[in-house]
């Protein structure tokens, strides 16, 4: 559903609520609003919903960039302990575990950039769509006080 028209329909059930006398207050039906309410959560955008499995997926692709970093690792140390038997294979198995270790840090990093920047992507999307949001509900505060005010005028 539309969050727009789900913020309308509150609107709505405000002006049409009783008024206390002497008050500005309201007396609203507690089953209307929590309907309207559960509607709003039902009516969040995907990009709100995903921004919390996003920061998971983002842990565990982390985890398993060095998972995967210390199973590299600790091939090329076991590779290194066999290929001691011969200095010029020691040197040679130190440089490849070097080199594999490398390789895998780099690999993770690479990993853990591109899960940083696809989090922030989508948070960035996130952010405007809240902004988008937050403008439309200040909008209609904004309403609310001019009918408030108009209404107490006259």
């Amino acid at each position: 559903m539309d969050m727009q028209f789900l913020v309308d329909r509150l609107e709505n059930l405000i002006v049409a609520a009783g008024k206390v006398p002497m008050t500005n207050k309201v007396m609203l039906d507690q089953a209307a609003v929590l309907d309207l309410i559960d509607q709003l959560r039902l009516a969040i955008p995907e990009d709100v919903k995903q921004a919390r499995r996003i920061t998971g997926e983002g842990d565990r692709v982390i985890a398993n960039a060095r998972e995967e970093a210390e199973r590299i690792i600790a091939a090329a140390q076991e590779q290194a302990a066999l290929l001691l038997q011969d200095q010029a294979i020691l040197r040679e198995a130190e440089s490849r575990a070097d080199d594999i270790a490398g390789r895998a840090h780099m690999r993770a990093e690479e990993t853990m950039r591109g899960a940083d920047q696809y989090a922030a992507d989508v948070l960035l999307r996130l952010e405007g769509d809240l902004d988008k949001t937050l403008s439309i509900v200040k909008k209609s505060l904004e309403v609310l006080e001019e009918r408030k005010t108009s209404t107490a005028e006259a």
